[in-house]
């Protein structure tokens, strides 16, 4: 037998959650001395660790006495709370996805505005299932693997910061104009990265700036929105890197 100050030491839980427990009709003491001091049996310790385990697991107070009051159906019950936790998991994936996104965004457009949160908003809120569908609508297949492929403001994978690197650089040498060598130096990654990523796909890359220059097609398939002058310029500096003989086939 164990007094709860003893319980309290050797579980780690407070004198306090110890008797919380008894008032809510989850723990109760296998007896009081005649001074009102709570002692524990191994049968409650026993029954402490089980608490403490699903806890662990995700359930709430009143769910753990629900188990241990009914003669509940300890596989469904599992089966619930898996499901539960997988809903979590996927609210904290979106989070961490809209995270990546405002964080990526700011990188393109300089710093973080007003302007770019009510994009980003715009965005966010674009319902997936009708995205996929108008999707499905404009590409075959093989093109729907393409655009799996195609760098995300909401990844933080390698080849979709790098694009947004580049896109932010753009952006911070508009005023230079399309043919300043710091910026055909940029054009010059960008055509090198899209050879090696879409090489002999350059109907799929044609048809993407096409829907990329529109800005209602680009909110239709789900695309990051850019500005019509930015996008402009990165046209103009694609054509000076073509004018000067360095040509990537007929990409973009």
């Amino acid at each position: 037998m164990l007094t709860i100050q003893k319980v309290s030491k050797q579980t780690g839980i407070s004198v306090r959650t110890l008797r919380y427990y008894e008032e809510i009709g989850l723990l109760f003491p296998t007896a009081k001395t005649d001074g009102g001091h709570r002692i524990y049996s191994a049968n409650e310790l026993k029954t402490l660790q089980q608490i403490i385990f699903f806890k662990t697991l995700g359930f709430k107070l009143k769910e753990i006495k629900t188990l241990f009051i009914k003669a509940w159906g300890w596989e469904a019950s599992l089966d619930q709370q898996l499901a539960f936790l997988e809903e979590e998991q996927r609210k904290l994936q979106q989070m961490k996805s809209a995270i990546f996104g405002l964080k990526n965004a700011s990188a393109i457009e300089v710093g973080l505005t007003e302007s770019l949160i009510q994009k980003f908003i715009k965005l966010s809120n674009q319902e997936y299932d009708k995205t996929q569908a108008i999707r499905q609508e404009i590409f075959e297949a093989s093109e729907m693997d393409l655009m799996s492929k195609l760098p995300n403001v909401n990844r933080n994978d390698p080849n979709s910061l790098e694009w947004i690197g580049l896109l932010g650089q753009l952006e911070r040498l508009r005023n230079s104009g399309p043919e300043a060598d710091s910026v055909q130096s940029i054009i010059k990654r960008m055509m090198e990265k899209a050879e090696g990523e879409y090489k002999g796909n350059d109907e799929f890359l044609e048809k993407m700036w096409v829907i990329r220059k529109s800005p209602l097609k680009s909110e239709q398939v789900g695309l990051y929105p850019l500005e019509e002058e930015f996008l402009h310029f990165i046209e103009q500096a694609f054509k000076v890197y073509e004018e000067n003989g360095q040509v990537l086939g007929d990409s973009l």
